[in-house]
């Protein structure tokens, strides 16, 4: 104990003054307590160094598609790009969408030191202050990123939709492809939404502008019908400290637009049809599962206190149907609530599909059954396992399998515990964040709602700023759900911790 507390005085003392530096020593610190590897091995950078050009089309199956309206659209300060996206209209209400996929395996080898460190940590991780590639800058972010006005590889998959929203068939292939334009959803959303103008990019390039039009009303499509077989509707409050001179002065909350949705269901089905296409193939996968809710009861409950019955059941369309509705009522309370069903329907967890043997349950939330990872491989290493599987079956060899059924089950149990360990140290850091902000507001009284009840404590989220702290204090009779009033009585920047009391 004294060591601790001798460190963070050191901690304060070295940083004063500085949040960023001191967030940067708490992530670091907590990547290595949870068994992540914070820096590259030297294997892995002399690996890197040896590699100095993108990679090149060679096979004789590759595509050219270079010349399609190709756009990456992400976050504002993104600068991993892992997909594109396209649109052609085929007639009579059909459109084939394409998401292409960017080739990392091409670069980075199975078993090489650098797909060592990505298998280890199996992600990328997102700190406030400083981000934990799983795969080095020089790539993630250069050579494997589908960077504006650069060739690259990628894994394509095209899918016909419907009028109906519905996807009709799909095929995946190689193909070179070059991003026209580099966007973002918040520009983007606000013209899609008719609240700003056309992105600058989107009208530098020719035909972009009617075809990311394509793009969303086909996604729209798509997720009208998705939602009418139980996609459920949830929307959660996103927040990020905001810096001033490395201070930590108060938490923007990043909303979901529209643009948000058309990369969502356009990367849904493109996970969908990777699932789909290993299947048929008769070769196994690593899906990505999220089971029938742990508490449905409670579900049922907090249903019941809005005027909505429940089947005893879980029903993932009878769900949706109230959570759209509770939306209808009250838009502003919804987040919460959003929050409330995530925390009881229980984490997502990775499984090896194996032909012949026990079906998994599929994804509850999405409203599908069979999911795999597959649109992020240069920061998620399922996405590369998928991709190398992709390839293989692609390849078609006599062993299509780069990895074995007992490999795949190894993996499938790593993955889920150490993304668990990495959205560990993500919300560690965003509380230390969050105790910086807090730091002088104690005796504070706050509006919450309960996320988080059980043997281990009691949490809320202040309904603002969106900030998670343990109930210390008059936690008796709460559960997942409940609006409380709280006090802020202790803050610990080292530990992450905010603790609260009820006070009404």
């Amino acid at each position: 104990m004294h060591n601790i507390l001798v460190r963070r005085a050191q901690i304060n003392h070295s940083h004063k003054g500085d949040h960023r530096a001191i967030l940067r020593d708490i992530a670091r610190r907590a990547m290595l307590e949870r068994g992540l590897l914070p820096d590259f091995s030297p294997e892995a950078l002399v690996q890197l160094d040896g590699i100095g050009l993108p990679a090149r089309a060679g096979g004789a199956g590759v595509r050219d598609l270079r010349g399609l309206p190709w756009a990456s659209i992400d976050n504002d300060d993104s600068r991993d790009l892992d997909q594109l996206t396209a649109a052609r209209d085929l007639g009579g209400g059909n459109v084939s969408v394409l998401v292409a996929v960017s080739d990392v395996d091409a670069l980075v080898k199975m078993d090489s030191p650098l797909d060592r460190h990505a298998r280890h940590n199996t992600t990328s991780v997102y700190t406030p202050a400083m981000v934990f590639p799983m795969l080095p800058g020089k790539l993630s972010e250069g050579l494997t990123s589908l960077n504006q006005d650069e060739d690259r590889l990628a894994i394509v998959m095209e899918m016909t939709v419907g009028a109906d929203g519905s996807v009709r068939n799909y095929d995946i292939y190689e193909a070179a492809v070059r991003n026209r334009a580099k966007l973002a959803y918040n520009s983007l959303a606000a013209w899609l939404e008719g609240a700003g103008p056309v992105p600058a990019r989107a009208l530098a390039v020719s035909g972009l502008e009617e075809n990311l039009l394509l793009q969303d009303r086909t996604a729209q499509k798509m997720k009208r019908r998705r939602h009418e077989h139980g996609a459920l509707s949830l929307k959660t409050v996103e927040a990020s400290p905001r810096f001033e001179q490395d201070v930590v002065i108060d938490l923007d909350i990043r909303a979901k637009t529209r643009a948000n949705d058309l990369i969502e269901d356009f990367m849904i089905a493109a996970n969908s049809a990777a699932s789909r296409f290993l299947a048929a193939r008769g070769l196994p996968s690593l899906r990505r599962v999220v089971r029938r809710p742990q508490r449905w009861d409670r579900i049922v409950e907090l249903a019941k206190e809005q005027g909505c019955a429940l089947p005893k059941s879980p029903d993932a369309v009878a769900l949706e149907h109230f959570l759209t509705e509770a939306q209808a009522k009250d838009a502003l309370g919804f987040p919460d609530l959003s929050l409330s069903i995530i925390k009881l329907l229980g984490p997502g967890e990775y499984a090896a599909d194996i032909p012949g043997e026990k079906q998994w349950d599929g994804h509850f939330s999405l409203a599908v059954r069979g999911y795999s990872h597959s649109t992020a491989p240069n920061r998620r290493f399922p996405d590369l396992i998928t991709q190398r599987l992709l390839k293989a079956a692609l390849a078609k060899t006599e062993i299509p399998a780069p990895y074995s059924a007992t490999g795949l089950e190894e993996l499938a149990a790593h993955c889920t515990r150490e993304e668990d360990a990495a959205k560990k140290v993500e919300r560690r850091v965003g509380k230390s964040a969050a105790a910086l902000l807090f730091e002088s507001r104690i005796g504070q009284r706050f509006d919450s709602i309960v996320t988080g009840a059980g043997p281990k404590g009691t949490w809320v989220r202040l309904l603002h700023p969106p900030v998670e702290g343990k109930v210390v204090s008059g936690y008796q009779g709460l559960d997942v759900g409940h609006r409380v009033r709280v006090r802020l009585v202790h803050v610990d920047v080292e530990a992450g911790f905010i603790d609260f009391e009820r006070s009404g």
